[in-house]
């Protein structure tokens, strides 16, 4: 279950980076505005994830519906702020599991590592100081 938080919250917290990206949608091609997000998100995946052209072209769709999906939650008035988060949760968290369908192995490896790193902040490796002298 803890596992489901973080990757709920490393997922939230990546659509809010790409939320601030975002121009505001004063343009005349709100198309346009709504897909650069989509487009910012999935070049930061495929850096990282090392994904190929056919999990590019798999993972743009998903990303898209849960950009859309967010976006409509975030403007439902009628929703609390407690019913906006379980939403947006479930979401992600549904999002998340269709981007791991197609992933080998070792890419969900490194992205359970960047949702970690989001989550906690980047951690120290316990061999960091190993050349430093003890201090008594």
């Amino acid at each position: 279950m803890n596992r489901l938080r973080l990757l709920a919250a490393g997922s939230v917290l990546t659509f809010a980076l790409s939320t601030l990206a975002q121009q505001p949608a004063t343009s005349p091609d709100v198309h346009a505005a709504a897909v650069a997000p989509v487009e910012q998100h999935l070049k930061m995946l495929s850096e990282k994830l090392a994904l190929t052209v056919g999990q590019q072209e798999r993972a743009r769709p998903i990303l898209q519906q849960m950009h859309d999906g967010s976006q409509r939650l975030a403007d439902d008035q009628s929703l609390t702020p407690e019913q906006r988060q379980a939403a947006m949760s479930e979401l992600f968290m549904k999002s998340d599991k269709a981007m791991r369908s197609f992933l080998s192995e070792q890419q969900k490896k490194k992205l359970d590592d960047m949702e970690a790193q989001m989550h906690h902040g980047p951690q120290e490796s316990p061999n960091v100081n190993a050349s430093a002298p003890p201090q008594n």
